[in-house]
């Protein structure tokens, strides 16, 4: 997933409870203080609650990993859904106690503990029961829990209890039929969602102990972040990941707002930015594409005079695009080439991108490179690179420039910024002298590279095929099925790169010699670590699948 991408060791942002990753807040910090004093001290009940997603049960696990007392025996139910039978039953279980026999007697069971929380006691032991999402017991289970700390000795009770819950614990404890209970709580604690400022600092310390080195997401990200989830954690979590997955699928290193209100969006199933009717976005990008087809093909004499003249045709080319529904088909019929000979394209890069918005979405691109290498993508379903693993492919992201595209030789998506800053993505589909051939949606449009330059800033992505499906770094040392395709592809491009034995499955001094040759010979970068630039360049050469490329595009639909 995400993880490799942005140089974390795990996700940051799981919704799992895992102690590790509890940001002490002063909240939080009090809370846990409340907690710790419920079992050192003696007595009554501890009552914790919290909006839902606030962290209490966070706060529990941290409690019963690291802060009990050695001398503890703890009993926890997290389902207090049961009839007072089978609650009483659920702490002899978690305590290891037989449940004597015949089963069905409340007293019987009352007798048993009380009998084990007289000999914990005599072995200088405590025993605790934790109940969490107690808003959900029933008053008569309530009541036993109260008569449970009726069991004690002269000097103290035998059983301390805490119970976790909801607001609706309070109310639930608030009525008159359980004041006697409500009466021997000896601490409470609301739990309040984190503050602006805290939902930075969470960010950032989720992210750190994930093992990010950097800044991940920028000031207005985080601000957003509280706007949407209001400092409750779990939204915090659940809203993040999804954003550094956005990100990760778009190949951007830094999230920003736009990505958390999409990334929110997707949350709630709701758009964040929905501003007129549904079928208004289709319309609108039917248009655009009517326009940028009828614009690209103001390029039409660039092919022709590639061609003897007494082969030019005046033929309507057809354009089809898969948007979704509605699917759009443009026909335009191109100008005689005898008229527009030397003709440069009227729509600049920056016109046509501007009409073309609605289709130079990331899914867009991704539509298009994923048709370019014959593969099927599922609009609105998983990610992007999700679905290219499903079908052995890899995402590769990088930053670079039209030397390193054109030795990689694989189409690219471009992330190309205007001079409003919006981005916009388009597939490089091929290079063709100091012109590059561009999708925007699925129409080829053809721009000089000086151009195209203007708007891009060296990022990209593509897709490539990973030998073996296994796309690991190889470097000396490495052992595997990977670095016998590394020994033998090497020797089919060139009997210089030939290391033996071929079928040796160890990455040794002397392939790491070839590999640095080869490296060489192809300006790579010289380290003898045969990256995915390497294998990738390893895998144009060799050209085993008939894979697209920006040299020798496969020119479909045009």
């Amino acid at each position: 997933m995400y993880t490799s991408f942005f140089g974390l060791n795990e996700k940051p942002f799981s919704i799992t409870p895992d102690p590790r990753y509890l940001f002490m807040s002063e909240r939080h910090g009090e809370a846990l203080a409340h907690l710790v004093y419920g079992v050192t001290e003696s007595g009554g009940f501890i009552q914790l609650t919290g909006e839902v997603g606030t962290g209490k049960t966070t706060l529990c696990r941290t409690l019963l990993l690291n802060r009990m007392p050695s001398n503890a025996d703890v009993a926890v139910v997290l389902n207090p859904q049961l009839s007072a039978l089978e609650f009483l039953e659920a702490i002899c279980e978690e305590l290891g106690v037989a449940v004597p026999e015949p089963r069905g007697s409340i007293k019987a069971l009352i007798d048993t503990l009380n009998r084990y929380l007289l000999n914990a006691h005599s072995q200088g032991r405590r025993t605790i029961l934790v109940v969490d999402e107690a808003q959900n017991l029933a008053p008569d289970v309530l009541e036993e829990v109260r008569l449970l700390t009726n069991l004690e000795t002269a000097k103290q009770k035998l059983l301390q209890i805490i119970l976790i819950g909801q607001p609706e614990l309070r109310e639930l404890l608030a009525r008159t039929d359980l004041r006697q209970l409500a009466q021997r709580i000896t601490a409470r604690y609301h739990l309040e969602p984190l503050s602006a400022e805290e939902t930075n600092l969470y960010i950032e310390h989720r992210l750190k102990v994930a093992g990010a080195l950097g800044e991940v997401f920028d000031a207005s990200a985080k601000r957003e972040v509280f706007r949407l989830s209001q400092g409750v954690p779990r939204l915090v979590n659940v809203i993040c990941d999804r954003a550094l997955l956005g990100a990760y699928s778009l190949g951007s290193r830094r999230v920003n707002r736009g990505l958390i209100r999409s990334a929110a969006a997707e949350v709630t199933g709701e758009s964040a930015l929905r501003t007129g009717p549904r079928w208004a976005v289709p319309a609108m990008g039917a248009a655009a594409l009517l326009i940028i087809a009828a614009g690209a093909w103001l390029v039409w004499p660039e092919r022709q005079v590639r061609q003897p003249q007494a082969d030019i045709q005046p033929q309507a080319a057809t354009e089809t695009v898969d948007t979704g529904p509605p699917q759009v088909t443009a026909a335009i019929t191109p100008p005689p080439a005898t008229a527009v000979d030397n003709a440069e394209p009227e729509a600049s890069l920056a016109d046509q991108l501007n009409l073309a918005e609605k289709l130079t979405t990331p899914e867009s691109a991704f539509a298009v490179l994923f048709d370019l290498w014959n593969i099927e993508y599922g609009r609105g379903t998983s990610g992007a690179c999700e679905q290219a693993e499903s079908a052995g492919f890899k995402c590769l992201f990088m930053r670079g420039s039209w030397a390193g595209l054109k030795l990689l030789n694989r189409p690219a998506i471009l992330t190309l910024v205007d001079t409003d800053g919006d981005k916009h993505y388009v597939v490089l589909k091929a290079i063709e002298g100091d012109k590059a051939r561009l999708s925007m949606g699925g129409v080829s449009v053809i721009h000089p590279i000086d151009r195209v330059s203007e708007m891009w800033f060296g990022q990209y992505q593509l897709l490539w095929r990973p030998p073996n499906g296994i796309a690991d770094a190889m470097r000396p040392g490495s052992r595997g099925p990977n670095v016998v395709w590394l020994r033998q592809s090497l020797a089919a491009i060139d009997d210089r790169y030939r290391s033996e034995p071929l079928d040796s499955d160890v990455y040794d001094t002397e392939l790491q010699l070839k590999v640095r040759e080869f490296q060489r010979d192809h300006r790579l970068i010289v380290d003898g670590l045969a990256g995915h630039q390497t294998q990738i360049i390893i895998n144009t050469l060799l050209t085993p699948d008939g894979s697209p490329r920006l040299t020798t595009p496969r020119l479909a639909r045009e």
